[in-house]
């Protein structure tokens, strides 16, 4: 078959059709009913013991952001009047003995850079701090002080800590450094947290979304914010190349949503496009950002695009293959964010069902604010949805680095709710 005949079939297999997308709203509304109920569903709806704050709260707080190898401790100062500055932050690198070594020496190690960040800033030990703690990695809560790990990810396999509340944890590591008047009082994942920080300073912020490495979002029911887990969302058509993907994955048959958008999975569903399309093969270590790069190349013949295969030691490319190349990532690119803007409407309307009001949509996430047009085309989809005057309503906000911010307007809020 020509390339261009097959070319077509591919981008017919990976099209998100008008048809699609009210299935898939309806569908995502659907779980998310069930979600709630407690049945059976694709997704989790979890709890998180946390509300939307009201943009008064005070005070000195630190803060805690451990989401991989590099985490950040902040003293960060509420101001009220939806104002928050930053008094202090600091970078830490986990080597790889404390991510493959035991629970006590990870959280040890995290315990003595609080303590150095102390030190460094000058923050009495004497007096007492409450830390607020973003936790990006799967947990279960029973309740805003309390986050029990339900899987290690992104390469951590610390012992002794799957299954076990990683708040008390670090308490018990932050005691054993003499630290007796600061501890953890909050605990949310990166979606929450985004969403508390933004929501913070603008009250019309009403969903929290992760577009990078990973995906999920979250949104405030009438009594607290819920983690949607939206990645684990499995109501989607799949392609040949999805299903290879999901074979070959870690995790077979989850996170399907999340192996469609997320910069962790684009890469390798490009690179098994073009296993079929194109004589050389894309190597493994081709990632999203690089098909951000082939997309970007208006330059003549794809120069780019030539000079960035050949640092994957692709000498020889032809102009038709860097062509094909740029369609395909296209293609993959164009399918993922559609998706994430259906996703994003989904829950905009179980909050709104006749988007009659404003909601700002807080977003954090390497895919959505570096890949090239990736932004701009869930704005696009967004009004081929509700058209012109109603997707208006809809305000994407990115929010770097929120998730800091939120873990500390949330440990500010404790002393005020209970749950």
């Amino acid at each position: 078959m020509p390339d261009n005949k097959r070319l077509k079939n591919i981008a017919d297999a990976f099209d998100v059709s008008r048809q699609d997308i009210g299935r898939i709203i309806r569908d995502f509304h659907s779980e998310m009913r069930k979600g709630l109920s407690r049945r059976k569903s694709s997704l989790k709806m979890l709890p998180a013991y946390v509300k939307k704050p009201k943009g008064t709260e005070r005070g000195e707080f630190l803060a805690l952001d451990l989401g991989g190898t590099n985490f950040r401790v902040l003293a960060l100062r509420l101001k009220g009047k939806r104002r928050i500055s930053v008094l202090g932050s600091k970078k830490f690198i986990l080597k790889k003995k404390h991510i493959t070594g035991t629970g006590k020496t990870l959280f040890d190690f995290i315990a003595g850079c609080i303590k150095t960040f102390m030190d460094e800033y000058k923050i009495d030990t004497g007096q007492k701090h409450n830390i607020g703690f973003t936790f990006s990695f799967p947990m279960k809560k029973r309740r805003i002080s309390s986050g029990i790990l339900l899987r290690w990810t992104k390469g951590f396999k610390a012992g002794a800590v799957e299954g076990k509340d990683v708040v008390e944890l670090l308490n018990e590591s932050l005691e054993r450094k003499g630290l007796h008047n600061t501890k953890v009082v909050a605990i949310a994942n990166d979606t929450v947290s985004t969403l508390v920080a933004k929501s913070y300073e603008d009250k019309t912020c009403d969903v929290g979304v992760i577009l990078g490495t990973g995906t999920n979002a979250c949104y405030p029911e009438k009594q607290m914010i819920i983690n949607i887990e939206w990645g684990n969302f499995n109501k989607i058509r799949l392609t040949p190349y999805d299903r290879t993907l999901n074979h070959l994955s870690q995790n077979p048959g989850e996170q399907i949503l999340e192996k469609m958008i997320s910069g962790m999975y684009l890469g390798v569903l490009t690179r098994l496009v073009a296993r079929d399309l194109i004589r050389e093969a894309i190597p493994e270590a081709f990632k999203a950002e690089h098909m951000s790069i082939v997309e970007a190349d208006t330059s003549k013949n794809l120069s780019h695009t030539d000079k960035l295969l050949k640092k994957f030691r692709i000498r020889d490319s032809k102009y038709s293959d860097r062509k094909l190349l740029k369609k395909i990532c296209a293609i993959i690119s164009t399918r993922a964010a559609r998706l994430s803007a259906l996703a994003i409407a989904s829950v905009v309307t179980k909050i709104d069902p006749r988007l009659s009001g404003k909601h700002t949509i807080a977003v954090d996430g390497s895919v959505y604010e570096k890949y090239t047009g990736f932004s701009r085309r869930i704005k696009a989809t967004l009004k081929e949805i509700f058209g012109n005057k109603k997707a208006a309503n809809i305000r994407l906000s990115l929010t770097k680095d929120a998730s800091a911010k939120g873990a500390a307007i949330i440990a500010a809020a404790v002393g005020a709710r209970s749950f």
